[in-house]
């Protein structure tokens, strides 16, 4: 019989913390492998080949940081970040050095179990990248056909509103960086015009959420990014 369980490397100092967190993801089938460091950390991540990484800032022996940049020059594995740490400085440091998501401490059970699903199954492969379709709310994005479409209508997007669309579908759930988003859609001169993208994701919203004031999809994570939700 194969191994369907989810597998997590944990890299937490705290224990508390370890065994709350090991509690709550048994309890979801989740198979946890615990570290209290960053250097046993690295070496569960290349050994165990864990589904998906959660990982502290505040690590005894290294940088939280550190041990995301280095898990992140050879896999893309999803990485989690738990931290008490609550600066936006903080928290764009480590999107931008890989990490996918961050939640700060204290976090709620329940946002994390859903959010591990929600990076397991941007992983998830699809039968063809060519026919991938993405929906949201009453929205269908078709990929290979580049066609946008609302309750069964066209909608009209321009070249720069597709692009930025795109890049939030295919990595729909996971908070962006204003940077990365503006490196990704406009090009890496244009990384400190974070102006365009306010511009262009109110155009979004005003042409694909049902209440554009009160955005259920294109979600503002305050002063780092945009996220996706589907």
């Amino acid at each position: 019989m194969s191994d369907t369980k989810i597998h997590i490397v944990l890299i937490e100092d705290d224990k508390q913390i370890r065994r709350f967190l090991n509690t709550v993801l048994e309890a979801e089938d989740m198979s946890v492998f615990e570290a209290e460091n960053g250097k046993q950390g690295l070496i569960a991540c290349a050994t165990r080949k864990p589904d998906l990484l959660i990982v502290d800032l505040g690590l005894p022996d290294m940088s939280g940081l550190d041990v995301i940049r280095d898990v992140r020059s050879w896999t893309e594995v999803p990485i989690i970040v738990l931290s008490a740490r609550t600066q936006e400085q903080e928290k764009v440091d480590a999107l931008n050095a890989g990490a996918d998501d961050y939640l700060s401490k204290p976090f709620g059970a329940a946002e994390l179990i859903a959010r591990i699903h929600a990076h397991l199954r941007r992983r998830q492969p699809q039968s063809t990248q060519a026919d991938a379709v993405f929906n949201f709310g009453d929205v269908s994005l078709n990929l290979a056909l580049r066609t946008v479409n609302r309750a069964g209508q066209s909608v009209h997007l321009s070249p720069i509103e597709y692009r930025l669309l795109s890049v939030l579908a295919r990595n729909a759930g996971k908070v962006l960086t204003h940077q990365q988003l503006l490196k990704e859609v406009w090009g890496p001169n244009q990384s400190e015009n974070s102006h365009y993208l306010r511009i262009y994701m109110a155009n979004l919203r005003q042409k694909l959420e049902q209440e554009p004031a009160q955005p259920r999809h294109f979600l503002t994570e305050t002063g780092v990014g945009y996220r996706l939700l589907a």
